[in-house]
Parts: structure tokens; C-alpha cells; sequence
């Protein structure tokens, strides 16, 4: 009977941490956090990383400046041309002569805000982050993610826009129950040639809220209308969209990269597989749906921690331990990033269980959710990706198999 009464009250204890989570609060999703500056004042509130990412899933970016897997490799000869700008390196690895692409000596770094704990500012367009897994990651340059500005709205001094150079360091915390946004989360379905997606949506790879505006020339000239207030936005032809408002009227519009084929994209935060973004030519249109809330909260995102798992090479030889991929991204929080009919994806590795190169230019991608991709044309997923490590436990250098000798890998979660 005590059995019973106990495991009855377990029940009731888990149902209740399920409906906890369920029932997180509406504002939850808004990156918050304390912005101290170089002249020691320090700002608190909700935050906007000038006028593009406000959310904890929306995505940060620069280049990392320390590669230090590159000290498992010895060169051999000088630099190439790869004939995009970058280049790449014979190197010799464990005796082995393999072809490195490093291009400039650095490598793209993304990853949530939810995933990190805090940035230091070190120069004009660097920082050093530390993550919530305990990472310390250099970066600088690539995107405007550093080197902007960093809105804050105070609630009791008000709103401020700090410059990054005036910026010592940013404090991420969880956004507290008072935080009152002045706006809503845009979100809805993306339909595209393919296929569609649906989830929180950044429009033109920027407006993510209700309150900020759409702009295009009309019949009857130019009109600025907020992002709340529409119902669609379909494609039209390469030059115009036709929009529909929350009232019904139908406007064509033109003229600016909102509305034409000179968007820079439109972002989908889809549960299914991270974040995606559709271009122009494979979008039809967006319908928009309000009170979706704003998406998952800080303490969401739990620390990560070092890729495990295995890999199986051409031959049959299966390599199990800690893996480092591409030869750069080791830790679950970083993204795999690809292509598919147009669209990128760039995918936590914490929802990948395993991929399968096919062939030269793709590979086979299993998610934890049991989703299957072929992606295609990013460095991750194709000849470019630069091998892998697997660090098995208690050896005392890595095993490395280049890209082309990778029959399968699978990840442990």
C-alpha cells in the first residue's frame, strides 16, 4: 500500500513538472540580460542585438579565432587557391597527407543565444563568449553580431542603444516574469516550392516582432506597415509581393528588399530542425498566426557538453569516443549546417543521431526526432568537411579519418 501511496505521488510530482513547463510564461523567449560598459554603468532589461535578434533562439555569429585541432596536423607545402577567396593546405595528419580548407584562418562560429552564458567585448568587432557548457570561445569579425550596437530597454532608465565598443560585457539571465515587451513574436507557416515550415519567423533575416514594419511602394506610393498587423505576404514575381492584411485589404508592393528578390531571407524557427532560411526564389508565401508566444526560455537550454559517439569508416573499423567534427565543431550546442532545394539549415548538433556522406556533394542526415534530410553544398555535409577526430577513452592522441573514408556517423545523446 506505501508502495502505491508513493508511486501515486510521484505521478502527481512529474505531472506537475510537466505542466510547469508546459505553461512557461508568454515572455519567456526575449533575450534578457545586464549590459555593463567600459565607464562602469550597467543597463538591465530586455534585450535586441541592434534591430535583428531578440530571442534566445535566434542565432549568434562571427568567425572563431582559435582552431586548435589545426595542432594535430604538420604542413607540408604552402597555401593553394581554392579559387573562392579562401585556400587550402597539404597537411600531413598522423603520417597521412589530407587537404585542409581553412581559408583565411578562421572558421564560422554559430550558435544560440540561449547557449551562452556571457560575452566580454575585446575589440571593435571581438569578444570572448563563454558558454553555458563552460567553453570559452575567441571570436571576431564575419557578422554584425559583433561590432553593432546592443539595445537595451531598462525599466527604469528607459530604452538605450550601447555601442559595442563602449560595451565591457553582457550578462545573460533568464527573462523574468516582469518583463513586459512592447511587442509580440512574429510566427506562422512558410510555404515554399518544396515544401514549407512553420514556427517563429524573422522576416528578411530581421523583423521578428509585431512592431516592426514592412516597407514597399504602392500604387500610391511608399508604405511602412507594422509586421502585426498583416495576415500574408506571397511572392508575386521577382520584383513584388502581394500582401494581405489583419483587415483584408490586399496591397501589391515593390521597390525595397521586403518585397522583392533582394531580401536577404526569410528565417523559420521550426522545431523539427533548428533554424532555416528560405530564399526568394523557393518562397510562395508566409501566413502569419499571432499567439504563438515567444519561444523557449533561457533555462531551457541546458549546458551541452562534448560530442560522443561513432564512427564507422569505409573499411568496417568502427572508432568510438569523443568526436570532433569538420575538424572544428566538438560540443553539442554548434550547428551542422547544409543545404536543401534551396534552403540552409543550420541544425544543433544535439538533434542530429547520426549522418551518412553520399557521395562527393551530400549527405544523409538522421535527427533525433526521426527526421531524415539530404543536405547538400555546406562544407559540413560535403567533400569540403575536413575529416573527423574520435578521441577514444584513454588513448592519448585522436584517431582522424578523413571525409572520404566516413561511412557513418552516429551520435550519442
Amino acid at each position: 500500500m506505501k508502495r502505491t501511496r508513493l508511486m501515486v505521488l510521484m505521478a502527481v510530482a512529474a505531472l506537475i513538472a510537466g505542466i510547469g513547463v508546459a505553461t512557461a510564461g508568454p515572455n519567456d523567449g526575449y533575450l534578457y540580460g545586464t549590459v555593463t560598459t567600459r565607464s562602469g554603468n550597467s543597463y538591465t532589461g530586455l534585450l535586441r542585438w541592434g534591430t535583428e535578434e531578440a530571442f534566445w533562439d535566434d542565432l549568434f555569429q562571427s568567425a572563431k579565432e582559435d582552431l586548435p585541432y589545426r595542432d594535430y596536423a604538420e604542413k607540408r607545402s604552402k597555401v593553394e587557391d581554392d579559387g573562392r577567396g579562401g585556400g587550402w593546405d597539404w597537411l600531413k595528419v598522423f603520417g597521412r597527407s589530407v587537404r585542409i580548407g581553412w581559408g583565411d584562418g578562421s572558421r564560422v562560429f554559430i550558435t544560440r543565444f540561449g547557449d551562452i552564458r556571457s560575452i566580454r567585448v575585446t575589440g571593435s568587432d571581438s569578444a570572448d563568449l563563454v558558454m553555458k557548457s563552460g567553453a570559452k570561445i575567441a571570436v571576431e569579425g564575419y557578422a554584425n553580431d559583433v561590432g553593432g550596437t546592443v539595445h537595451v530597454s531598462d525599466p527604469t532608465l528607459g530604452e538605450i542603444d550601447l555601442d559595442w565598443k563602449k560595451i565591457d560585457t553582457i550578462q545573460f539571465a533568464p527573462t523574468p516574469a516582469s518583463a513586459h515587451p512592447q511587442a509580440t513574436r512574429l510566427a506562422g507557416k512558410v510555404t515554399t516550392r518544396s515544401g514549407g515550415f512553420d514556427g517563429f519567423i524573422q522576416w528578411d533575416s530581421q523583423e521578428c516582432l509585431s512592431t516592426d514594419r514592412l516597407d514597399g511602394d504602392s500604387d500610391d506610393g511608399r508604405v511602412s506597415i507594422e509586421m502585426g498587423t498583416l495576415r500574408s505576404i506571397e511572392r508575386r514575381s521577382s520584383r513584388s509581393s502581394r500582401v494581405t492584411l489583419a483587415d483584408g485589404r490586399v496591397l501589391v508592393l515593390e521597390g525595397t528588399n521586403d518585397v522583392n528578390d533582394e531580401i536577404r531571407g526569410i528565417l523559420v524557427e521550426d522545431p523539427r530542425y533548428g533554424r532555416a532560411k528560405v530564399p526568394w526564389d523557393e518562397f510562395e508565401r508566409a501566413d502569419f498566426e499571432p499567439g504563438r508566444g515567444s519561444g523557449r526560455g533561457y533555462d531551457s537550454y541546458g549546458p551541452g557538453g562534448p560530442l560522443h559517439g561513432k564512427v564507422t569508416a569505409d573499411d568496417g573499423t568502427v572508432l568510438a569516443g569523443r568526436i570532433v567534427f569538420d575538424l572544428d565543431e566538438e560540443e553539442s550546442w554548434e550547428m551542422l549546417n547544409g543545404e536543401r532545394d534551396g534552403v540552409s539549415y543550420d541544425v544543433p548538433f544535439e538533434r542530429v543521431a547520426a549522418i551518412e556522406p553520399r557521395g562527393r556533394s551530400s549527405s544523409r542526415v538522421v535527427l533525433t526526432n526521426g527526421e531524415e534530410l539530404v543536405l547538400e553544398d555546406g562544407q559540413d555535409v560535403s567533400d569540403s568537411n575536413d575529416g573527423v577526430l574520435v578521441f577514444a577513452d584513454g588513448a592519448e592522441r585522436p584517431t582522424y579519418l578523413s571525409w572520404r573514408k566516413v561511412r557513418r556517423i552516429e551520435f550519442e545523446h
